[in-house]
């Protein structure tokens, strides 16, 4: 029988000359992208003979994702790791990685970083199964970094089913369970991706008029990003049939805007979570930030206002971390919800949720409000310990006029909110910083 791996492999056979990848304005096929995987597999051949720890640093290009394929089919556990990133060596020491592959500018580097230490027993027990691994490290937005560990062949099997054959744009980025998702998804289907690179709204906009996109997925912070710009009015966008969006919290707003922008875009939630990959999901509707989610393999239940999830795709474990599954096998994962029917409106993370005074307080509806003001590029919303009300909520907030004060901003924002939030939920702290409130992976980050 053949393996998860082995049958997508075995599509990209049959997909042929079809368009696999378009990367830097050059279109390349199955068939190449065969040949880039058994390139990749020829310099491999004297540096990595056995299933190994391996991080891959890189972004997306066709080489890369050649690379990726050409480790998982040696049954290694692959680290995928972005150029630069800030937790590189917590990354090596916590999954005690052997060996280092960098792809730049379509030219590899290989590395062995020489670790002598017994493997972790998850990162054993992938070694005695045979089996490939893909391990991922959370983003850490909330709190230090956990390494997430998937038995490839488990990960990979949600892509047997024959689906939609979509050109899909690359924006999620290559250490992010939606980035590979959308990988697996698009090249198991036959699709094309349309590697986004530099990434920037206008970027986006262009490939995607050239190429006639057809899936525009990507975070709310970008999708922010793109409506500021303005860029999507000098571009053509009418060949996309479908905006995802997930990673976070979409502001209520925002997704009014998006939907006056893009009238002709199903403007669909994505649910997926590093622990146990991406579910199906189906917007109650484009305007709607209520969602459907579930699919083969998922089975989801509410247990004290937490969504927990039963997956077929889940992790093993965490490499730096107790397990945070129930003794039953649902995955924990602190997002509260309220419940309408089969659909589920997510929230946010209970461990972001401030008291105020015995008060919930979710920062998203605060920054939702925040970000619908004049002037207000970007905003993030936290709790600050406070003597009498146990917390008080604090904003961050990046201004586009320079001039304006923490004082008169405060005084601007104080009429604003008054009919749109409750008294507890405005901000009565407000800090005045000229950057936006996101990382590489275009999600907000709450732990600074």
């Amino acid at each position: 029988m053949l393996s998860a791996l082995e049958c997508i492999l075995d599509k990209f056979e049959r997909h042929g000359d079809k368009d696999a990848i378009v990367y830097k304005d050059t279109a390349y096929s199955y068939k190449e992208l065969l040949i880039s995987i058994e390139k990749a597999s020829k310099f491999l051949d004297s540096r990595i003979t056995d299933p190994s720890v391996v991080m891959l640093e890189a972004n997306y290009s066709v080489d890369s994702i050649g690379m990726l394929f050409a480790l998982l089919k040696r049954n290694c556990i692959v680290i995928p790791t972005i150029h630069n990133a800030p937790i590189k060596k917590d990354i090596i020491d916590i999954a005690q990685v052997q060996h280092i592959v960098t792809i730049t500018d379509n030219n590899a580097t290989y590395e062995n970083c020489d670790k002598d230490a017994l493997p972790s027993k998850l990162i054993n027990e992938l070694l005695c199964r045979k089996h490939a691994g893909i391990v991922l490290f959370t983003s850490g937005s909330t709190g230090a970094p956990k390494g997430v560990v998937h038995d490839a062949e488990f990960l990979l099997k949600k892509y047997f089913k024959q689906r939609h054959s979509k050109r899909t744009l690359a924006i999620l980025l290559f250490d992010h369970i939606g980035g590979l998702d959308n990988l697996f998804y698009t090249l198991s289907n036959g699709g094309c991706l349309i590697i986004c690179d530099p990434l920037t709204p206008q970027e986006a906009c262009r490939l995607s008029e050239k190429y006639f996109v057809q899936v525009f997925p990507a975070s709310p912070s970008f999708l922010n990003l793109l409506v500021l710009s303005e860029a999507y009015k000098f571009y053509d966008l009418s060949s996309v049939e479908t905006m995802t969006y997930g990673a976070e919290m979409m502001p209520e707003y925002l997704l009014s805007k998006l939907r006056l922008l893009f009238p002709r875009a199903n403007l669909l939630q994505k649910y997926g979570i590093t622990e146990v990959g991406t579910l199906h999901s189906r917007s109650k509707s484009s305007d709607s930030l209520w969602v459907k989610i579930g699919g083969d393999g998922f089975k989801t239940r509410v247990v004290d206002g937490i969504l927990q999830i039963k997956a077929e795709s889940a992790m093993l474990g965490y490499l730096n971390a107790p397990s945070p599954f129930t003794d039953d096998g649902w995955f924990i994962t602190g997002d509260e919800v309220e419940i309408d029917g089969d659909y589920y409106l997510i929230k946010g993370r209970r461990s972001e949720m401030i008291n105020v005074g015995g008060q919930k307080v979710y920062p998203a509806e605060v920054e939702s409000v925040i970000l619908q003001m004049d002037g207000v590029l970007d905003a993030v919303i936290t709790g600050e310990k406070n003597p009498i009300l146990g917390k008080i909520v604090t904003a961050k907030v990046h201004l586009a006029d320079q001039e304006e004060t923490a004082k008169d901003f405060i005084r601007r924002m104080k009429m604003f909110c008054k009919d749109k939030l409750r008294p507890f939920q405005i901000p009565q702290k407000v800090t005045i910083e000229q950057k936006d409130f996101t990382n590489s992976r275009f999600k907000k980050i709450r732990n600074y």
